[in-house]
């Protein structure tokens, strides 16, 4: 058997024979403790089963890195979809990206009660006390399309992320089998310390035409201490949750009789709403700027001359035709602000301009991404265009963040 020789850091190397794993070699000199979840083989992840076969470089990749979170949330996303496969027959995974502190996994079947959530969690825990071996297969395109012939999406994936010609690699564990690229941790008893948090629903490629998913988000951490943290971080901020405090302090409401996005401001609200507005009027004043009050909609040429249509069409609701052409409630200030500058022949002397609006916009946002206050479909913005020249715009841009650093140093930013 040959041998070959293997990097292990800057100084440090071993020869060992050709075909040992990437994760041999780390035990071998990190320990098996190491808390490597996967291998920088020649700067390539991997996973720790990959095989030596010529002289190279082995690093570890540790849980607790941003790579190593990567991967870890990306198999707890796995790990999910295993779950869910098994309690709902008929569920069809689609994808299950890593996230920041988690992952989700979106599912093509019916909502899932609170119960559900409980109930697949602890299934989750089960798969990951058994500590089933977590393999990358390789398979040519017939053979894959065979694997997920009856799963549309996956389907969909392969025709446009791999095309007809090529195979690609899956991810097995136990009766589970995903279309992956990789890597992933070695076995699910590497997945201990996660938590499902949520659902909601989405639409396939977020494309409201298309088939409506249920989305179920978790969060994975390497340790006991981070995930602790991190519902820690979440406790607080569901104290501090704009949500419960606006209806504690009766400060806005929603209705379903008026529609998802769509807020009242009740008194209190509308007092300390004013009183924001009062103080970021009197800053801008302060620094020049001209206040304008434009319509909350506009004919369709406005927008395809400022070439908002073109590209944020999608995000606009639909034209109302009336006797005189086709309106659009307005998405953005823009174009009526650049209306306002060339209503008519400006001397260089009178820049720069600087023109600012409460200005009320409407998007076309899909419901299952509307939280709060947050996002919404009728917002008012504090908006503002300056028009001045090129040698006016490093100050411009100077002013403009020292007005901004006023705003938010009166809030204890």
């Amino acid at each position: 058997m040959s041998m070959i020789t293997v990097e292990v850091g800057d100084s440090d190397v071993h020869e060992y024979a050709s075909g040992i794993s990437a994760g041999e070699v780390i035990a071998n000199v990190h320990g098996r403790k190491s808390g490597a979840v996967a291998a920088l083989v020649d700067g390539i992840e991997r996973d720790m089963s990959y095989e030596l076969d010529s002289d190279c470089s082995v690093m570890p990749i540790i849980g607790s890195s941003p790579e190593g979170l990567y991967i870890l949330r990306h198999s707890c996303a796995h790990l999910l979809a295993q779950a869910v496969t098994e309690m709902f027959p008929d569920a069809k995974p689609t994808i299950g990206p890593p996230i920041d502190h988690g992952f989700y996994y979106d599912f093509y079947m019916d909502p899932i009660s609170e119960d559900d959530l409980k109930k697949i969690e602890k299934r989750m825990k089960e798969l990951v006390k058994s500590n089933i071996p977590i393999s990358r297969e390789e398979y040519n395109n017939d053979e894959l399309r065979s694997i997920f012939s009856d799963n549309k999406f996956k389907l969909e994936i392969m025709d446009d992320k791999i095309g007809h010609d090529v195979g690609s690699s899956a991810y097995r564990q136990g009766d589970f089998i995903d279309l992956c690229r990789g890597p992933h941790v070695p076995s699910t008893s590497h997945l201990r310390w996660f938590k499902l948090s949520s659902t909601s629903q989405a639409y396939w490629r977020a494309d409201s035409k298309r088939e409506s998913l249920t989305r179920i988000y978790g969060m994975c951490y390497p340790d006991k201490a981070g995930l602790q943290e991190r519902m820690r971080q979440l406790e607080e901020a569901a104290k501090r949750d704009h949500k419960k405090i606006g209806k504690e302090m009766e400060l806005y409401m929603t209705d379903e009789m008026i529609g998802k996005g769509l807020p009242v401001w009740l008194p209190n609200g509308e007092t300390l709403k004013g009183e924001i507005e009062k103080f970021a009027v009197e800053t801008e004043e302060a620094y020049g700027y001209l206040r304008v009050t434009t319509p909350v909609l506009g004919k369709k040429e406005l927008f395809e001359t400022s070439g908002h249509l073109p590209h944020y069409a999608e995000g606009m609701y639909p034209p109302m035709e009336m006797d005189d052409g086709e309106y659009y409630m307005k998405a953005m200030n823009c174009p009526f602000h650049h209306l306002v500058y060339g209503n008519k022949r400006r001397s260089y002397r009178e820049l720069p301009m600087r023109i600012a609006e409460y200005g009320t916009v409407y998007r076309n946002e899909l419901s299952g991404t509307l939280a709060g206050l947050l996002r919404v479909r009728m917002l008012t913005m504090n908006d503002a265009h300056i028009y001045c020249t090129l040698e006016q715009v490093a100050s411009e841009v100077a002013d403009n963040i020292r007005m901004v650093q006023d705003y938010y140093s009166a809030f204890g930013f």
